[in-house]
Parts: structure tokens; sequence; C-alpha cells
């Protein structure tokens, strides 16, 4: 008989040491890695559960690391933006309570303040967060501003604002000596008893304009405005005013500011000043009224025009709205009868209307959008052919999207658009819309920078569009409506939720406060003129106005309110991922990872299992079959 051996290997002894064996590698390396498994097989049933979690832990790590990014450049252009507010703080103080005296270099204390933070609020402009310039909008790898330098006094091939405003000036002064603003004042050689103060053409954007007179002087018919170029007309009559009656004038400046004159008539020889002499007649009245008008409006001339004119040269160099003009004459020859706000649109005989009406079916274009004329019933974009020409203008206007009304005033209309905006008006009626005083069928804005067009500069009627080959872009960011400055640089922060943390320095609040620092920086006057004191007094109350927010104008915190609703975003948005991080990171833990303390406690379970299975096999390998059978 034969007696097989007993093969351990295949014995449940042998089997259960070696599963006891495999089990303590495991644990051993689960101990080592803390993962459950080295194959996604080991993982479990649930592991399609956690690789779902892992793609989601993987967004909101790429959004953490996006919104650590944003809210740098949002810290960042914080501090830039209220180091912004203190130098328009500075500056306003500087020109509201400086000394008026000029230094040899014709500028006062607060202009050369002026100058020193403008060259620092260039700087902050073009500060930069890691890569990124902050306030170029979308052109984040471009400086956001041209130097001081070159804003002020231009390259070899472009002008400054200095040299704008030099031309500018001239303009505005006129070509007279001693200049009046482009006013003509006169006494018609027909009716010697009157004084006559006139706009010098019709349309120009330059030089006083008239608003108001008003009289009490004895026996004097006072017109105006009226006609085209606007006139007013002071005349005596047959009878002198008394000693103490008074004519008031009152005149619109180029940016926007008004001036009155007041002259009273005086017996006292020589008259005091702001008076004129009660002549022998009403003719020789008159002239002394001339002269005297002449002298004030010449003072206006040199000091508030002045100031005014370099104000409204910042306007044209860095930004100003965008308008086209056109001249309306008379349209009615018995009687003479201006186009105001009120004349009707139709052509209807008898009545204060175009000379060449509108009819049903014409159209009026703006920038592509048609205004249809219609008999009656107007709606929409519709205009009946009995409106008004001020409808027309505020339907315009709704079109064009402008925040500055389009007006109509000593008859000329002025359509206006918003900074950078392009404005195009045409009509199917070229007749009727040369009667609004724009030939040619078609009114184009011009866009800033604008520069005087024509020559002599003293008599020029216009304005034109700079080129970037003649005139200084002081901005050199992204281009593009500044209404879209926020979205100019934008990130996706979570699945559904995109910040916008653009900014542009061609924003309105900026662009005002470099305008105001420039100009009051660029002005310079003789610093023994008669006229100078007056001059920089002039343009300090209007720096000072200007560095005044205004109300529904933007502020430079408003800009940032915006970084700081930015800013509550992200934070809402980070509060959210947290919340999600941590229930994922759950589902992956519960998954794939194991607690060493239970791992370590189930291998010292094992290892007594096995130290129990090796004590029974060596008990085991010590039996024979001699010791079963029996003795002798």
């Amino acid at each position: 008989m034969a007696i097989n051996s007993v093969s351990y290997a295949s014995s449940a002894l042998g089997q259960a040491v070696l599963n006891i064996n495999n089990q303590l590698t495991n644990l051993s390396t689960q101990l080592a890695t803390g993962e459950k498994s080295t194959t996604y097989a080991g993982m479990g049933v649930n592991e399609g559960f956690a690789i779902a979690a892992r793609s989601q832990l993987a967004s909101i790590s790429a959004f953490t690391d996006t919104m650590t990014n944003i809210t740098t450049n949002i810290g960042v252009a914080n501090t830039a933006l209220q180091a912004l507010v203190n130098i328009g703080t500075t500056v306003q103080t500087s020109a509201n309570s400086a000394s008026q005296t000029l230094g040899s270099n014709g500028q006062t204390i607060g202009q050369q303040t002026a100058m020193s933070q403008l060259s620092s609020m260039l700087g902050i402009l073009n500060t930069q967060s890691g890569d990124r310039y902050l306030f170029s909008g979308s052109a984040i790898n471009t400086p956001s501003v041209a130097s001081l330098d070159t804003i002020l006094n231009g390259t070899s091939s472009q002008a400054g604002l200095k040299q704008v405003t030099a031309e500018r000036l001239q303009a505005d002064l006129g070509t007279g000596t001693p200049p009046t603003g482009r006013l003509v004042i006169s006494t018609p050689p027909s009716t010697p008893t009157a004084v006559n103060v006139a706009e010098d053409v019709a349309g120009s954007p330059f030089g006083l304009k008239l608003n108001s007179v008003s009289s009490t002087l004895t026996g004097a018919t006072v017109s105006g405005p009226a006609g085209s170029p606007a006139a007013i007309s002071v005349d005596l009559g047959a009878t002198n005013p008394n000693p103490g009656d008074q004519v008031s004038f009152t005149f619109n400046l180029p940016d926007g500011t008004t001036q009155s004159i007041q002259l009273t008539a005086s017996s006292a020889n020589p008259p005091p000043a702001g008076s004129f002499a009660i002549g022998a007649n009403s003719t020789a009245t008159a002239a002394n009224l001339n002269a005297a008008l002449t002298t004030a409006i010449g003072t206006v001339a040199n000091t508030s025009l002045v100031a005014a004119s370099a104000v409204e040269a910042g306007n044209d160099f860095f930004g100003s709205d965008g308008a086209a003009t056109g001249a309306v004459v008379n349209n009615h020859a018995t009687p003479p009868a201006p186009v105001t706000g009120a004349t009707a649109l139709s052509g209807v005989s008898g009545t204060n209307s175009l000379a060449s009406s509108f009819a049903a079916g014409d159209t009026i274009t703006v920038n592509g959008t048609p205004i249809t004329f219609v008999a009656s019933g107007a709606t929409g974009n519709e205009l009946n052919v009995t409106d008004s020409v001020q409808t027309l203008l505020t339907k315009i206007d709704s079109i064009s999207g402008t925040t500055t009304p389009s007006t109509i005033s000593g008859g000329v209309v002025t359509l206006q658009s918003n900074d950078g905006a392009p404005l195009t008006v045409s009509s199917s009626n070229s007749a009727a819309f040369a009667a609004l005083g724009f030939s040619g069928g078609t009114a184009t804005a011009t866009l800033p920078p604008l520069r005087v067009s024509g020559s002599p500069l003293g008599s020029a009627t216009s304005l034109v569009s700079g080129t970037p080959a003649n005139t200084v872009s002081w901005y050199t960011g992204n281009p593009g409506p500044t209404s879209s400055a926020r979205a100019s640089s934008t990130a996706l922060v979570d699945q559904s939720v995109t910040v916008q943390y653009g900014i542009q320095a061609d924003e309105p609040a900026i662009r005002s406060q470099v305008q105001a620092l420039a100009v009051y920086a660029a002005f310079t006057a003789s610093p023994t003129g008669t006229n100078s004191a007056a001059q920089i007094s002039a343009l300090s109350s209007r720096i000072t106005q200007n560095l005044t927010p205004q109300p529904g104008q933007q502020t430079i915190q408003d800009i940032q309110t915006d970084m700081a609703t930015a800013q509550t975003t992200i934070q809402d948005a980070g509060a959210r991922q947290a919340q999600s991080q941590s229930m994922l990171q759950n589902i992956v833990n519960t998954t794939e990872t194991v607690s060493t303390d239970q791992v370590a406690s189930e291998i010292l379970a094992l290892q007594n299992s096995l130290q129990a299975s090796y004590q029974t096999t060596s008990m085991l390998s010590q039996l024979t079959l001699t010791k079963y059978l029996p003795v002798g």
C-alpha cells in the first residue's frame, strides 16, 4: 500500500496562510499610500462617483486660481483708484484756495501743483499688476496713457494739448483788435440811435454767443437774440436814458458757462467803470453805449473767454461729445421767422414751418435706423409731418442714445452724440434736410480729438476731427465705448458666474480728472499782463467746479463700487465652492482612501491570525505516521 504525502500549499491551512499574506500585503500598501487600491478596479463600485467628483474638484481649483488673480488685480486697482481720488482732492483744494499770484514762469503755485499731480496720475494709470496694465481695458499689454510730455507738448508731427489750446483761443477770440470774441458791435447808419451786437457766423462753435438782453433804459427798444446769425438790438429812440437806467447782456461761453455785462447810464464825466455817458442826444448816447459795450465785451473776451476757451480746448483734445451742426436760415420772407424748436416739419403755407417740407413716406436715418414720416398717428420710429423740429430732435436723440440733448438755438440745429460715439444722420428728402441747415443730405458728427478747421484761425467756423498723424491720442488702451469698460475684462469664476472687472482710463470720471489737471497745468499767462490775474482766477474757478462731482455723472467712487461688487461676487462664488469642495472631497475620500488607524488594527489582527496559523502549521509539520503506529 502506498502512502502519499500531504501538499501544504494545496491544503486548506496553506490557502488560509496565503490569503492572510495577501491581505497583509494589501493592507501594508494601503497604510503606506492611504489609498484603498492602486487600481480603479480595486476602489469599489463607487469609483465612478469619485472620478466625477475629482473632475469637479479640478474645476473648482481652476476657478480658485482665477479668483485669486482677479482679487489681486482688483486690490491693486482699488489702491490706484483711491490715489486718483486723493489727487483730485489735492488739486481742487489748491485751485480753490491757492494764491493767484503768477510766478516768472506764468503759472501759480496751484498750477505747479497740478503739473506734479498730473504726472503722478498718469503714472498710476499705467499701473501693472503682474504683466497686466489695469487701466487699458482689454489691451492688457499696452500702457493706458501717453507720457506727460507727449500729452502736453505733442511730438514733432502731432499736436499736443498746448497747441490745440492755442489754436482754439485764436478761433474763439477772433481777428479783431482788441478781440471781441467773434461778436460784431455796430451802430447802423440808418439807425444812429441803435447799438447792435451780432454773432459773426451762424453755426460757428467759436467765441461768445448771445444768450439774452434786458433793459430799464427809458424809451429804449430792446430785441433779440434773433435771426441767423443771432443778433441783439438796443435802440434808444429819440429819448435819452435817465441816470441809473441799465442794460444787461448775457453771453454763452464755449465751455457752457455764461457771463453777464451790465452797463449803467451815467451823467458823470468821465463815467465810472461799468457805465456809459449820457450824451447831448440819443445818437451821442448810443455812440457812448457802443464804446462802453465794446470795452466791456473786450474785457470778457480777454478774461473769462480765455479761460473758457482753454477748458473747451480740453474737451476737444480729451474727448467731448461729438456734434453735427447745421445753420438754418430764415425760412419766411414776410415776416422773417427763424426756425425754432416749435417750427413745424411740414411746409404748410402761412405757418411757422420749414421752407421745404417733409412729406409722408420721407425718412431720416440715424446711425442706420430710419425714422419714417406719416400723415398722422405716428408710433415707434415714426413722426407726423405736422410734428415740430424739437420732436424730431428728441426722436433722433432716442435713437443715438446721447446723454447730451440735441438743440436748436439762434437758428442753428446741433445734433449731439456721446463720447467717441459715431453719429451719421441722412434723409431721403435732401431739400427738407437742407432747410434744417444740413446741406448734402448727410450730417456726420466730428469725433475727438478735434482741431480748428481753416485758416486764418481767427476766422475759422468749424472743427474737424484730428488724425493719428497730426494729433496726439492721450489714451492708448483699447478703443471702444466707455459704457462697456467693465466688460473689457471678464472671467468665469463659477460654472455660470462671470465677473466683469475691466477699467479704462478714458472712462468719463477718470478722463474728466486728467483733463482738468492737464488744462490747468498747461495754461500760462503773462506775469505782467493786465488781465492775467483775472484769466487765472476764471480758470481756477472752472477747474474747481470741474473737479466737483456732478449729479448724474460718473465718479471714480462709482468705479470703486463696481470693483467692490466684483469682489463680493467672487467671495460669494468662493464660499459656495468651498462647501461643494468639502462634499466632493468627502465622496473621493470615502471611495478611495482608508483610515490608517483602522488599517493598522486590521494588520495587527491578521498578524495574530498568521502567527496562529504558522504555529498550527509547525505543529502539524511534526506529525508522522509512525506516531500513530502501535509499538512492537
